[in-house]
């Protein structure tokens, strides 16, 4: 990552909460009994959209205070954005208030919170090749 040293040391941070929250999401769900799904999805989608701040860091933006996936990846240049799948953000972007908040929502399923951990690691993956660059 070239640059200000600034900016790099601000983008690794991102990435690094990203890592934290991925780490908690899969460890979560290797819980056998009493797993709380909601929150495995929870940090699932934090790891994406910390990794899509890091990325808008880099590409020389700020990234907005929101949590919103799709706007996330929507302001990525292209040469970025094309590594990701926008149905992926629209399957994580629900968890970022359904699974944090007591609401009218469905109960989130084991096989939820395996599809979310999953989607968050490709992200996560896509966003490490684009940070090393």
């Amino acid at each position: 990552m070239s640059g200000r040293p600034d900016l790099a040391k601000s983008v690794a941070r991102w990435a690094s909460k990203a890592d934290h929250d991925f780490r908690n999401a899969e460890y979560t769900l290797t819980l056998q009994e009493d797993c709380p799904f909601d929150t495995v999805c929870f940090h699932a989608q934090q790891c994406a959209e910390k990794y899509l701040k890091a990325l808008l860091l880099l590409a020389g933006g700020e990234p907005p205070r929101t949590h919103d996936l799709r706007l996330l990846l929507q302001r990525l240049p292209p040469d970025l954005a094309v590594l990701f799948h926008m149905e992926g953000m629209v399957e994580l972007n629900r968890y970022s208030v359904e699974a944090r908040y007591p609401g009218e929502w469905e109960e989130i399923s084991r096989a939820e919170a395996e599809r979310a951990v999953m989607l968050a690691r490709d992200v996560g993956t896509a966003a490490r090749l684009l940070l090393a660059k």
